[in-house]
């Protein structure tokens, strides 16, 4: 018997959903195509400040390929990455906006920041590495 590539694909991306605590509303899972590879893009929705933040990005020879590829990911990217605090403002917006990201560096969390929106549209006021506990 053949496995279901679409039932394989939900499986991992539950999988992935409850290793980051976040649930199917917070969670968008963006496939392209970069060449022959399928590239995956997880982004988070935060409800709090109405904005989306790339969680990270994977690339793999199809879908469930880039997905086995973030799962591994997610297993253990606390113990690779960093904590940052970032504090910034929409244009147009008054209210300072705290968000959280793990990252290698902190370009790689400001990257997670821009992901996907004019670079012109936030401010950003801080970044701070958060102490290891």
């Amino acid at each position: 018997m053949t496995k279901d590539r679409n039932l394989e694909t939900a499986r991992l991306q539950k999988e992935i959903g409850d290793y980051i605590g976040l649930g199917k509303d917070s969670l968008v899972f963006s496939f392209g195509t970069k060449g022959k590879k399928t590239r995956l893009h997880l982004i988070t929705l935060n409800p709090k400040h109405n904005q989306s933040f790339l969680f990270h990005a994977t690339v793999g020879s199809d879908k469930v390929d880039a997905l086995r590829e973030m799962l591994d990911y997610v297993k253990t990217y606390k113990e690779r990455t960093s904590s940052y605090t970032i504090q910034w403002s929409a244009r147009g917006d008054n209210g300072l906006q705290t968000s959280y990201f793990r990252a290698k560096n902190v370009l790689e969390a400001l990257d997670k920041l821009f992901y996907d929106r004019d670079p012109n549209s936030i401010t950003v006021f801080s970044v701070m590495l958060n102490p290891i506990t």
